[in-house]
């Protein structure tokens, strides 16, 4: 990459240093997956130990609560250009409907009402995600949005690593129930939504220029969208099938007999590992393309799936784990920095909405198919499905859907 000419007084020196904006949302995120990682790797142990419930309900909770979020997503990031900009009260609202609902899971039941809180939190998820990443690419310039994405990655899954350990402590060391322990998740939540509100100010962002008035967008259309944008997203969808909730990692986990507390630091241990390698892949992504990260990334779930159905052992599943992890972590940035390149900076809300939407929108079949052939055939068969899916994706990826490359200056 050619650095700037210091000799030369017109031509800029490009900043590299994150702005305060991407920082405060990171930490932010750190916060409430801290909330949201004392709950969700205990929510299949609940299941099948307290609840009775099996790898189905488990896929029907997953994938009905991350569908009823990924139209929300959609309404939001659009609601967020429409008002011109403004999108912390959206993000603000999601926030605390999530931490509110989240540790009620604690007072459940039945796995109807697991499901019911669940979908709760992520419509929590769904107001707030499409806006919280618009004002993530409001902020950052173009040339360091890879790493703004990996960076904000990195501490959502530092959080997750946070409240796994903290729950895997507490359930070690106390006499709480799981059921307590999730209540207490209410402690983090409560940080995340403070830190938010006094944290980030609402209105102008670097890159997009607000006005008073609700801004007049074009119809919300499928076709609206650029080809290249609609191909990545079609992938985008296949590839959802192929990524089932990592929770049924954890679930394969209570099967193999590994106890609860092994298990979340297991769940510490997989996102530690995606924390790591967040924030570089997002500069890499900047630096050689954002195509060839995704394209690391979903090899690595097409491998480590193919060797979890293998897996017979606790130290097998540790260490298939954190390979995923390692090479999962340099795609996310890589992911969502390639919507803001194909978004307009007055639509970047509701770029951010479809991708949202796609990758929601198959949830429920993804997550009952996955349930079902693990019930039916069995954890490796669904393991094999899922990899074989992953790999269809990387073809499409590389062969239809390429993203072209942006050369930034700096």
């Amino acid at each position: 990459m050619n650095k700037p000419d210091q000799t030369n007084p017109a031509q800029p020196v490009v900043s590299r240093q994150l702005p305060r904006t991407v920082i405060v949302l990171g930490l932010v995120s750190f916060f409430n997956d801290f909330a949201s990682d004392i709950v969700v790797p205990l929510i299949p142990i609940l299941l099948a130990t307290v609840l009775s419930a099996g790898p189905i309900a488990l896929g029907l909770i997953e994938g009905v609560a991350d569908a009823l979020a990924c139209f929300l997503k959609l309404w939001a990031g659009r609601h967020s250009d429409v008002m011109s900009g403004r999108r912390k009260g959206l993000a603000m609202s999601g926030y605390m409907l999530s931490n509110l609902a989240r540790p009620l899971l604690g007072l459940a039941g039945s796995w109807v009402t697991v499901l019911l809180l669940r979908s709760v939190d992520r419509v929590g998820k769904g107001l707030r995600s499409a806006p919280r990443d618009a004002m993530v690419a409001d902020a950052t310039p173009p040339h360091i949005r890879g790493y703004a994405f990996g960076f904000h990655r990195a501490l959502d899954n530092a959080g997750a690593v946070a409240g796994a350990l903290t729950a895997a402590a507490i359930l070690a060391w106390s006499d709480l129930s799981l059921s307590e322990v999730i209540l207490w998740s209410a402690v983090p939540g409560f940080a995340a939504v403070v830190l938010l509100g006094a944290g980030v100010k609402d209105g102008k962002g670097d890159q997009v220029l607000q006005t008073e008035l609700p801004r007049i967008l074009p119809p919300l259309r499928w076709s609206a969208l650029s080809v290249p944008m609609q191909r990545y997203l079609w992938v985008l969808m296949l590839f959802t099938f192929a990524r089932a909730s990592e929770t049924f990692i954890l679930l394969f986990g209570h099967e193999l007999g590994i106890g609860v507390v092994e298990l979340l630091l297991l769940w510490a241990a997989l996102n530690l590992a995606k924390a790591i390698t967040s924030t570089q892949g997002g500069q890499l992504a900047d630096h050689f393309g954002r195509g060839a990260l995704i394209l690391i990334g979903w090899s690595a779930l097409a491998v480590s799936f193919l060797a979890f159905g293998q897996v017979t052992t606790s130290s097998g599943l540790w260490m298939v784990s954190i390979f995923y992890g390692l090479l999962m972590g340099l795609s996310e940035g890589a992911e969502r920095a390639l919507i803001s390149d194909y978004a307009s900076p007055d639509e970047r809300g509701t770029a951010f909405g479809w991708y949202h939407l796609v990758s929601g929108i198959a949830a429920i079949p993804a997550g009952l198919l996955f349930g079902v052939i693990w019930h039916v055939f069995g954890a490796a068969a669904a393991f094999l499905f899922a990899s074989l899916l992953a790999l269809l994706a990387i073809v499409l990826l590389r062969l239809w859907a390429w993203p072209v490359r942006h050369h930034y200056n700096g």
